[in-house]
Formats: C-alpha cells, sequence, structure tokens
C-alpha cells in the first residue's frame, strides 16, 4: 500500500487524485476553517490544523509527500499587489513565503520516499530565479533528493488555461506522463439552468464596461473577459469571489453573468458528486486555490507506479 500526506491540503484537490491513483491517505493539514469544512464534508476526515503548529513527530510515516503550497507571494498578480502595498514577497512575505520550509522540515525529518509539490508558473522566474534556485537547492543539495519538474497546462484537460509548475523529488529522475489532449470545450461544463443572481446587475456590467475603457486609456491592466464557450477560459482565482470579471459567461439577450461554484468546480475538474457545503464566496476562493484533479491524477499514476514497482 502506497501513503502519502496532504498538507496545504484546501478542499482536497490532490487527495482525490492520488485516492483514485490507489494510494491511501493517512494525514492531511489545512488552517482554513471553510477548506476544512468543505475537506471533511467529502472525505469523512477533518485536517489538522495550522502545519507550524504541529510536530514532525506527529506525522505519520508516509511515502509520498503532496503539497500545493501558498502560491501568492510568487504568483504574477500578487507580486504586483504586494508591491503597491508596500509589502514582501516571495520567501520574505511574513506568512506565507516561509511555508515552504515547513515541507522541508517535515522532508527531513519523516524521509518519505517522494514528493509532489505544485505552484504557479512565476515561481520559476520569481526574484529573477534566485527563488526556485534556492528551493532546488535545499530539496537536492540539502535533502539529497533528485528533483524533476515540469509546467503543465491543464487546459489539456479541463477548458481553461492553468499554467503550474509540477515538481518531484525522488531517488532518481522522474519521467513526467504524457497528458493527451482532449481539447475540451467551455460549453461542455455549463449548468443548463443557472439562478438569475449569477447575471451581472446592469450598474454592475456598466461599472465593468466603463472601468476598462478608463484602465485601457491610462494603459492598466485590467480588463473583463467574456469566454468563448467553444474554447477554454482564463484561469480561475481565488478572487474570483470578489467580482468574477476574469470569466463572464455570454447570455442571449441579458447580460453575461458568472461561473456557478458547480461550474467552477468541474473547470477544475471535481466530479458533480463533490460536495459544496459553504457560501458561493467560499466555494470561488475553494476551487480558485485548488489544483485540477486530473492533471494531478495523471502524474499520481505514474509516481504511485513507480513506486510499486
Amino acid at each position: 500500500m502506497i501513503t502519502f500526506i496532504d498538507l496545504f491540503a484546501g478542499i482536497g484537490g490532490f487527495r482525490l487524485a492520488f485516492e483514485r491513483a490507489g494510494a491511501t491517505c493517512v494525514f492531511a493539514s489545512e488552517w482554513d476553517k471553510f477548506a476544512c469544512r468543505t475537506y471533511e464534508a467529502n472525505f469523512g476526515d477533518k485536517p489538522a490544523g495550522d502545519i507550524t503548529k504541529i510536530s514532525t513527530d506527529d506525522i505519520p510515516d508516509h511515502d509520498i509527500l503532496t503539497a500545493g503550497f501558498p502560491c501568492q507571494p510568487f504568483s504574477i498578480a500578487g507580486v504586483p499587489i504586494y508591491n503597491s502595498m508596500g509589502r514582501e514577497h516571495g520567501f520574505a512575505h511574513p506568512t506565507q513565503g516561509m511555508l515552504f520550509f515547513e515541507i522541508v522540515r517535515i522532508l527531513k525529518h519523516k524521509r518519505p520516499r517522494a514528493f509532489l509539490l505544485e505552484n504557479v508558473k512565476n515561481l520559476l522566474h520569481h526574484n529573477n530565479g534566485e527563488t526556485f534556485r534556492s528551493i532546488y537547492q535545499t530539496l537536492t543539495e540539502d535533502l539529497g533528493y533528485v528533483v524533476t519538474y515540469k509546467v503543465i497546462d491543464a487546459r489539456l484537460l479541463v477548458p481553461q488555461h492553468r499554467e503550474r509548475v509540477f515538481i518531484v523529488g525522488y531517488s532518481e529522475p522522474f519521467t513526467f506522463p504524457t497528458i493527451p489532449n482532449f481539447a475540451p470545450k467551455l460549453r461542455d461544463i455549463l449548468e443548463p439552468v443557472v439562478d438569475e443572481k449569477y447575471t451581472l446587475s446592469d450598474r454592475t456590467w456598466q461599472g465593468l464596461q466603463q472601468r476598462a475603457q478608463r484602465n485601457k486609456a491610462k494603459g492598466n491592466n485590467f480588463r473583463y473577459t467574456i469566454a468563448n464557450l467553444d474554447s477554454y477560459t482564463r484561469t480561475l482565482v481565488a478572487h474570483y469571489a470578489a467580482g468574477g470579471s476574469e470569466i463572464l459567461i455570454p447570455q442571449e439577450g441579458k447580460n453575461p453573468r458568472r461561473l456557478t461554484p458547480r461550474e467552477c468546480a468541474r473547470l477544475m475538474g471535481f466530479p458533480d458528486s463533490f460536495k459544496i457545503v459553504c457560501s458561493d464566496y467560499q466555494a470561488y476562493r475553494q476551487f480558485g486555490n485548488s489544483v485540477v484533479v486530473p492533471v494531478v491524477e495523471y502524474i499520481a499514476r505514474a509516481l504511485v507506479r513507480l513506486l510499486d514497482t
């Protein structure tokens, strides 16, 4: 039996993927109470809390460590925001930047056979590449793993452009599986009947258009996006909860609408059996912060197969 732990577990995207691959979860950690509520509703286990307060002695032995450690301090969207606010980002971020070293602490103490980490593509380029060089050096020279990494765009499997870097550590180079391009279309994941509350009001829709015009004149980046139903969307982000302008669904004869939480779940590859138990606001945050389940599943199956042999 191949076992794994689920760090920074969120709502369980890694767990769902690895369990589908035949592995067994023996420990999970997540600090957000709303994410824990969703996790428990779907897996029957309540994750342990803040990983910084958990002793490695309280973490079971395991074969694989999985973690989608917080990406905001390294993201293309997050770094300019932190800069504009005069706040630190990357490893210097006061609460999230150092969480990578919690992973290091556990790897050093528990010595699992392998690990799988996920983060934004910009992690590779943050601080002119110094951040990733530090991560790579720590995992290889300090901990002794052979590290392989790859940027994968989820749009091969779901109708969403979402590039993430996956980092695998093992005793030898890991060969990432070939992921087929199923070229999914956005229209295939849309609900047939949608509550009117998801349609933008006249005031909100007019405000978005006016703001976009003002920002275009100033050369700023803000824009809304009317999605192409026969293609894929922009990246679903956690702050979709605050407005939803990044992905708007066109509607004949009326204003565009936001995605529903269930559509967001489908956009991230979660099955319709996955329970959404929190408010729409929290659900948007949870799915925007999650991993794309089928992408992780391809990697998980290859990793579990490797360890099984």
